[in-house]
């Protein structure tokens, strides 16, 4: 049976490929190009003058010629911009904050990808993802630090048939270990982080360079003084202290909210404000992985939140109402993803956020 592996160039895709060719899988790797570094010049990144995605594809065929399995290139450039990278821009200039990765999952790799790998022959797909599948139900992967069906929540049924999850039994450092042990050459390399085609590099510098943000007043909600100067709503998530452009006593506000109309970036102070705090949210675009429909679950609001007891209301239009106590941070854009114990039911995005009845994220 012939499966052809996402090769990113990571350990966790290398280990993938090495377990499925030690089950007797008749193993293919192939490589996919997604973004093009050099896009308005943006040398920021570049090492010895190749840049990291060249680098991956060397060290994916590092790993494939390690294990003597063939490997194969694909440019998704053009694809990637228009479902992903427009997506996410636009998500900005409503002063949201979107997840890519998720779109990559739904658009790239669990639709492209798979048909490439249909083309070439594949029964089944393969990924590093750290998750799992169980008959029809997608499971979270058995590391709880690094389970990733946070990032599949928009990736339909139909798009999981067929689907293997080589390293969803695993948790990383027996993924590392794995890879010490049969000498894969990436068994040290540095996970990836962030949104994946901005990598390492500056947030706000990469953002410029495809949206202009225009400065304005950053206030305290609790006093409505003005306390310093934001340089562009689409520069700021609800939550973030980090980076804002306060300074002294001022780093201790967080970002709670924004006001589009009249450019303002409301800040309260402390990470226990009551302004970081809802009660309600509607989602919007909901993907049904499960045929559960539960009244009551747990919800995740960002990849690396705990999970949260939810009560749900299902409403028309592919939308849910979600309903917990004290929910902090829950951004516009983000996605919710439910669960039922291990297994993920659904996943939407965050369209609104209230509390006690008001739509509290822009603080009208």
């Amino acid at each position: 049976m012939k499966v052809v592996v996402g090769m990113s160039g990571g350990v966790d895709s290398a280990v993938s490929a090495y377990l499925l060719k030690q089950e007797g899988y008749d193993v293919v790797g192939l490589f996919m190009k997604n973004w093009d570094s050099n896009i308005n010049n943006d040398k920021e990144g570049i090492t010895d003058g190749v840049c990291p995605q060249e680098l991956d594809f060397r060290d994916a065929k590092t790993v494939c010629d390690e294990l003597s399995i063939p490997l194969y290139r694909v440019d998704f450039i053009k694809e990637y911009w228009d479902d992903v990278f427009k997506y996410f821009l636009d998500e900005l200039e409503k002063g949201r904050t979107p997840n890519p990765d998720i779109m990559c999952n739904k658009y790239i790799k669990f639709d492209l990808f798979k048909k490439e790998a249909k083309r070439l022959g594949a029964d089944k797909i393969a990924t590093g993802h750290y998750a799992r599948i169980k008959g029809n139900r997608l499971l979270r992967g058995v590391d709880n630090n690094k389970d990733q069906t946070y990032f599949l929540s928009q990736v339909t049924p139909e798009q999981l048939k067929d689907v293997l999850f080589p390293v969803g039994d695993l948790t990383k450092d027996e993924v590392r270990r794995i890879a010490h042990e049969n000498h894969l050459p990436v068994a040290d390399k540095k996970d990836s982080t962030g949104i994946c085609f901005i990598g390492e590099r500056h947030y706000q510098q990469f953002i410029s360079n495809y949206l202009k943000g225009k400065e304005g007043d950053i206030v305290d909600v609790e006093t409505g003084v003005v306390i310093g100067k934001h340089n562009g709503l689409m520069n700021y998530t609800i939550g973030q202290r980090r980076n804002v452009g306060l300074s002294g006593d001022a780093q201790r506000h967080y970002v709670c909210g924004k006001d589009s109309k009249k450019n303002i970036l409301y800040v309260a102070f402390g990470s226990d404000s009551k302004y970081l705090l809802s009660d309600e949210a509607l989602i919007e675009d909901v993907n049904y992985i499960s045929d559960k429909h539960p009244t009551f679950a747990t919800a995740k609001f960002r990849y690396r939140s705990e999970d949260v007891p939810v009560t749900i209301e299902y409403l028309e239009n592919n939308q849910i109402k979600v309903k917990y106590v004290d929910g902090k941070a829950v951004t516009p854009g983000q996605a919710c993803v439910v669960y039922l114990g291990e297994q993920c039911i659904m996943g939407g995005i965050i369209k609104q956020v209230f509390k006690d009845g008001k739509d509290i994220w822009y603080l009208r």
